[in-house]
C-alpha cells in the first residue's frame, strides 16, 4: 500500500455492526509512501496512526484533489434481516433505515418442498436473499425518483 498526504483512507469495520471510518492522511512516515500514516478522521477529527491492512482502502487526493470538500463524508447504513418459519415456509423481511431515506422495506418468501429434507437454514436463506434482493431494488428505485426530482429529468439506474 502507498499513499501521500492529502490521499483519503477508509477502514472497515472489524466487527459486523460497526461503522465504517474515513479520513485524511496528514503524514507518511514510511519511505516512498509506506506505512504507517498519520490520519485525521473525519468523524472525530482526532488524528492517530495507523498501520494498514486489507481492511483498509487508499484513495488518491482526498482534500488535495478536491479543495472545496473540507472532509469527506461517511455514513453507515443498517439492515436488520427478521425472519418467521411457518411449517414449510420461511418469510423474511428486511429493513434498511437510514437518516437520509428514511427506511425501505422488502419481504422474501421461501417454502420447502415436502420431498426435501428438513434444513432450516436453508429457506433463511433463500427467504432473506429474495428480501434482500427486492431491498436492493427499492433502494434503485429510491435513487432513481431522488434523480428525477433533483434534476427534472427521468433519472434511470443501471441495474
Amino acid at each position: 500500500m502507498r499513499a501521500t498526504v492529502g490521499d483519503r483512507i477508509v477502514r472497515a469495520s472489524g466487527h459486523v455492526d460497526g461503522a465504517v471510518r474515513d479520513g485524511l492522511i496528514t503524514e507518511v512516515r514510511g519511505a516512498d509512501g509506506a506505512p504507517p500514516y498519520t490520519v485525521r478522521w473525519s468523524d472525530t477529527g482526532d488524528e492517530s496512526l495507523v498501520f494498514p491492512g486489507g481492511d483498509c482502502l487508499v484513495e488518491p487526493g482526498g482534500e488535495a484533489a478536491h479543495p472545496a470538500v473540507a472532509h469527506p463524508r461517511s455514513r453507515t447504513w443498517q439492515v436488520t434481516v427478521t425472519m418467521v418459519e411457518s411449517g414449510p415456509s420461511t418469510t423474511a423481511e428486511a429493513t434498511l433505515v437510514s437518516g437520509d431515506i428514511g427506511s425501505l422495506r422488502a419481504v422474501g418468501r421461501a417454502q420447502k418442498d415436502p420431498s426435501d429434507a428438513e434444513v432450516a437454514v436453508v429457506g433463511d436463506e433463500i427467504a432473506a436473499g429474495r428480501a434482500l434482493r427486492r431491498l436492493a431494488d427499492a433502494l434503485l428505485g429510491q435513487a432513481e425518483r431522488d434523480i428525477t426530482a433533483s434534476t427534472g429529468i427521468r433519472g434511470h439506474v443501471h441495474a
